[in-house]
């Protein structure tokens, strides 16, 4: 079941409206790696979830993550103002001008409808865990390409804030992933002759070698712990 409240997880604005700037944005709205994908795969990912505290932690994310979204539509809404601007339409698709009213679609910034092949599901839970461990840390670069194409402060804004929530998702994801033990494809991990061999076929050159390979479990993510970090803002990513 879900409950919808009209609060927005943080309000957004912006500086003036900007075809150019909506038209970029989209991508997280219905791109490879935006918050409808991320909010889809986590709740459907969530329905073989056997353990009920990594099957909470699924549908926490993949609930904030639709909140992601309305925010991004928001946003997307706000740039596209109240004017059709096809002709000033010069990065992206004018779908907004010509089809939908200006109203957000569920596209990237070509204007590519969104795609359920976006979605990862194995049933595995090391796997499904690995595959949004990657999906958010690929979320958070396309916002730092967002931050830098986008000079407006409204959206910055914005981007500050769901970039750093990317980074808390991430460290949830990789603490769930050190909970596993002996499941699904992490059983029997590394206890072949052949896992534990490394083939040197770039040379010259071997800065890895079987060292990383003879211990017969699979490796764990050191997640921060301690109190809450420094609010990071785009700035420190932008050199």
């Amino acid at each position: 079941m879900f409950k919808h409240d009209k609060q927005l997880l943080k309000d957004v604005w912006v500086d003036a409206p900007n075809p150019n700037y909506a038209n970029i944005i989209q991508e997280q709205l219905g791109g490879a790696a935006g918050e409808l994908r991320a909010a889809l795969q986590y709740l459907s990912q969530s329905f073989r979830i056997k353990d009920p505290k990594i099957k909470d932690l699924f549908l926490d994310i993949a609930a904030e993550e639709l909140g992601h979204m309305e925010m991004v539509g928001t946003l997307v809404n706000l740039l596209n103002g109240h004017m059709l601007q096809a002709m000033q339409t010069t990065a992206g698709t004018i779908e907004a001008s010509v089809f939908s009213g200006l109203t957000p679609m569920l596209t990237n910034a070509s204007g590519y409808p969104f795609n359920a092949a976006y979605i990862d599901e194995t049933g595995d839970l090391a796997a499904d865990l690995l595959s949004n461990i990657a999906g958010e840390q690929r979320a958070k670069v396309v916002y730092q390409y967002l931050y830098r194409q986008i000079p407006d402060n409204g959206v910055r804004e914005a981007i500050d804030f769901l970039l750093n929530r990317e980074e808390a998702h991430n460290n949830l994801f990789r603490e769930a992933f050190n909970m596993l033990e002996e499941t699904g494809s992490l059983k029997d991990w590394g206890v072949t002759s052949d896992s534990q061999q490394y083939f040197d076929l770039s040379t010259p050159g071997q800065y890895f070698g079987t060292g990383n390979l003879t211990n017969p479990k699979p490796p764990k993510f050191n997640v921060p712990n301690g109190p809450e970090p420094k609010q990071k803002h785009f700035t420190e990513f932008t050199q």
